[in-house]
């Protein structure tokens, strides 16, 4: 199946960050899809990303959703609630009911629907403890309601090269560019699609790090990226406060997202 146009809907995850164009904005997985779905589909393709940095699940929906069904889009992409498993006050299993709405929702459009199971991010993160049983809890639910829903699963999960440090940024949370062409590898292949076999390369993993420059890398990245983040959840701000989605509507996909 080829699709005349394709939206992206969610958070950091598919706005791009932290793979950077020259210019400092963010191209990421969801820019390498559309530059493939666009040369399958020919003249005419369309391509929006909705996905803003920092939003919780809710608010993907309240502002992202309504949007997308009026462009009434073949393709749509769905990644969300990572924010939300973070926060102490997150009900993995509500979360998950939420999702299997919105779902709902954008299939009985008749748009095919991309969804993901979360890639493990965990190792290199605090509170492993609390959080694994979230990320559990929630990528088990997205595969039940891709199932349910009949959505194409992109298991990121399942690929043990999302252990790599390479194909993470210095903050420990978003990926590299080699993640991202990773991610978009992944989703192509998923709906039958061509890929750059060079996007699934991967970096070799770093040497072990002896343990005490291990933890004064520990120091600075808490000083540089944990305690920024602690910030913004004690004054209830968010990173995406400022930012609005990179592309709102619907429009040909220009050619340096090559």
């Amino acid at each position: 199946m080829r699709w005349g146009s394709y939206v992206a809907v969610g958070d950091s995850f598919t706005e791009g960050m932290d793979d950077t164009y020259p210019d400092g904005s963010y191209r990421g997985w969801a820019d390498l899809v559309a530059v493939r779905l666009a040369a399958e589909a020919g003249p005419g393709f369309g391509y929006a990303n909705l996905a803003v940095r920092g939003r919780l699940f809710d608010r993907v929906v309240a502002d992202q959703v309504e949007p997308a069904l009026a462009m009434k889009p073949g393709l749509v992409s769905f990644a969300a609630g990572g924010n939300d498993v973070l926060r102490r006050r997150c009900e993995p299993h509500e979360l998950v009911g939420r999702l299997d709405t919105v779902i709902g929702r954008l299939r009985a459009t008749g748009a095919d629907v991309v969804m993901f199971r979360f890639a493990d991010v965990l190792a290199r993160l605090p509170g492993q403890r609390m959080l694994a049983p979230r990320v559990a809890i929630l990528n088990r639910g997205v595969g039940e309601v891709a199932e349910k829903h009949g959505a194409t699963l992109v298991d990121l999960f399942a690929d043990d090269e999302f252990r790599n440090p390479a194909l993470w940024s210095e903050d420990r949370l978003h990926m590299s560019a080699a993640g991202h062409r990773r991610v978009a590898a992944h989703v192509l292949t998923a709906l039958g699609v061509g890929a750059d076999e060079d996007w699934l390369i991967v970096p070799p993993r770093p040497a072990a790090t002896p343990w005490l420059a291990a933890r004064q890398a520990d120091l600075r990245w808490a000083g540089q990226h944990l305690a920024p983040w602690i910030k913004r959840r004690l004054t209830g701000r968010s990173s995406g406060d400022l930012i609005t989605a990179k592309r709102p509507h619907l429009e040909p996909v220009e050619s340096r997202q090559g």
